[in-house]
């Protein structure tokens, strides 16, 4: 019997740490893990999970990426953003859909707006005057 609770307490243990969800943001009470600032808007935050299952949240795209870059011993499982029409809703950064420049004003100066489909970007590209951009070269565009 002792051995059957070891075994599901492991069990248990295990899969909690392998997760792979986002966590809310909780706006005017998290605060960046990068610049230090609360994060006060819900359509720019970003969120990175490392392999350990620790999870860093962000004001702006921008902190996560130059976060990410500046740390490079801690490997990185997971990057999310906020979906710009969705106030305070994480995606896959890798599915997202991104503009850039325009009339995008975030928080550090990243300017940049992720979207869940392409069509919203295009639409949002137009109405902003911003150009669309790949998660790649979000990521690369910081040393």
């Amino acid at each position: 019997m002792r051995t059957l609770v070891m075994a599901c307490i492991t069990m248990l243990t295990l899969i909690s740490c392998g997760s792979n969800e986002p966590k809310p943001i909780k706006i005017n009470s998290d605060s960046c893990d990068f610049c230090k600032m609360t994060i006060a808007n819900g359509k720019f935050g970003a969120e990175l999970i490392t392999k350990k299952g620790r999870y860093y949240k962000f004001d702006d795209l921008a902190c996560m990426v130059q976060f990410a870059k500046s740390n490079t011993v801690v490997p990185y499982q997971s990057f999310f953003v906020n979906d710009y029409l969705k106030d305070n809703t994480l995606i896959p950064a890798e599915t997202a859909h991104f503009i850039k420049g325009g009339k995008i004003n975030s928080p550090m100066r990243g300017n940049m707006a992720a979207f869940s489909s392409a069509k919203e970007q295009a639409e949002f590209a137009k109405k902003l005057e911003a150009q669309t951009i790949t998660w790649s070269e979000v990521y690369n565009a910081y040393k």
